[in-house]
């Protein structure tokens, strides 16, 4: 269980001179981990596995700009296929891991919050062995808590498991994420969205679903949820 240092009810959001939020939840892939350009490396070898369409280079980026689902059906993927597809991938990640690597400036963001007073809690499809080995010790242990091996869609119900465990109210809490479907996930658990720029999604398409922000670096979203800090 996520152990926070609050006793009695939060206060409100006008009265808090602390962080805007003392919960997030962070995605791993293409918002700490800058996965993109392997997963672009093995994705033609998993096409030709599974049996559906390597997307041409000329259709990357506009695949960008769509949710996930979208991208399934634009790639012939069908959803019974997702489970084995899903344990492939997990596979290769465990294989390549010495092969990638944290955005610069997450290691220090992710201490910053800490030293903040922000609990951070991770979900992830990706194993969490994998999740700790690209992090490094230092960094890992800044984790509260591992939620790793969620489905393709199924954070949402992570992020509310992760809700009742912690006894922080909905509204002091922001899951940090760079693709559409983290949006939805969070949406769906009543949660804020904050959208990373630099991963998987564009950022004009990750604009356009209006989360609750939308940051550019790692230094603004330090900015944003320590208010304060620099």
């Amino acid at each position: 269980m996520l152990v926070t240092d609050r006793t009695g009810p939060p206060p409100s959001r006008a009265d808090r001179t602390g962080p805007p939020y003392r919960l997030v939840i962070l995605d791993f892939d293409g918002t700490l981990a800058d996965t993109f350009p392997w997963f672009s490396r093995v994705l033609p070898g998993v096409a030709d596995r599974y049996g559906f369409r390597r997307p041409a280079a000329h259709e990357v980026e506009t695949l960008r700009t769509l949710e996930a689902r979208a991208v399934l059906r634009h790639l012939g993927v069908p959803a019974w296929k997702l489970p084995l597809i899903a344990r492939h991938m997990r596979r290769l990640a465990a294989r390549d891991a010495g092969d990638l690597s944290l955005f610069p400036g997450m290691p220090g963001l992710l201490a910053d919050l800490r030293a903040g007073g922000v609990a951070l809690v991770l979900v992830s499809s990706n194993r969490e062995d994998v999740v700790r080995r690209v992090l490094g010790p230092e960094s890992a242990g800044l984790i509260d808590r591992y939620a790793c091996g969620a489905a393709l869609f199924g954070k949402a119900r992570r992020f509310r498991a992760i809700l009742r465990a912690s006894g922080v109210s909905p509204t002091d809490v922001l899951c940090l994420g760079d693709e559409l479907r983290d949006h939805a996930a969070a949406t769906q658990a009543g949660l804020a969205f904050g959208a990373v720029t630099w991963g998987y999604t564009r950022a004009e398409a990750l604009a356009s679903a209006g989360p609750a922000h939308l940051f550019a670096t790692p230094e603004a979203v330090a900015a944003a949820l320590l208010p304060g800090a620099g």
